[in-house]
């Protein structure tokens, strides 16, 4: 089991999959509907230079925080069209907020909401994933070095298998390193 998986998850069987090994989108038809949230993080890391520009609305391409947190919410919407066997979702609230650190990076958080039959944490995921491409198209004409990373859920709530945070000490990541 991997360091990082949520207490409550049982290692060893993957939903999706068949016992053929074939792929198959599992019926959720008989599952009770729940408030579900997921909150997820990804890492812009660049420079302290191009950090002003975005603070100062001085990129060249505009906005960059605007037209990411854009994308960011478009992401999560089209989480099913993008991710195979995603179900779509009637996704109620997202949010996408950036944090602009002293350790030249912006932090991205996402937090998607539903009521469902199904979790949020992909829609989360997608969200913080196409958030930072935006940013780092609007900041490579500036910082040809510019690179995403740590990309992970932080928390869920909601369903069978109920909550989980990552412990509060993971949440404050300025290395973007995973800490006991």
């Amino acid at each position: 089991m991997s360091p990082h998986t949520p207490p409550g998850d049982v290692p060893g069987k993957l939903s999706h999959v068949r016992a053929d090994g074939s792929a198959h989108m599992v019926d959720v038809s008989a599952k009770a509907e729940t408030s579900r949230e997921a909150t997820a993080e990804a890492f812009v890391h660049t420079t302290t230079e191009v950090l002003a520009l975005i603070t100062s609305s001085g990129m060249p391409k505009g906005d960059a925080l605007a037209v990411a947190r854009i994308a960011g919410i478009m992401g999560a919407k089209k989480t099913s069209e993008l991710i195979p066997l995603c179900h779509p979702l009637p996704i109620s609230k997202v949010t996408v907020d950036f944090e602009l650190g002293a350790a030249d990076r912006v932090r991205i958080l996402a937090t998607v909401k539903t009521r469902g039959v199904t979790g949020v944490e992909m829609e989360a995921l997608t969200a913080v994933s196409t958030a930072a491409l935006a940013l780092y198209d609007m900041i490579k004409a500036v910082d040809k070095h510019a690179s995403i990373t740590d990309m992970r859920v932080l928390a869920k709530s909601g369903g069978k298998s109920g909550s989980w945070d990552i412990a509060p000490q993971q949440h404050e990541n300025p290395e973007g390193e995973i800490r006991a």
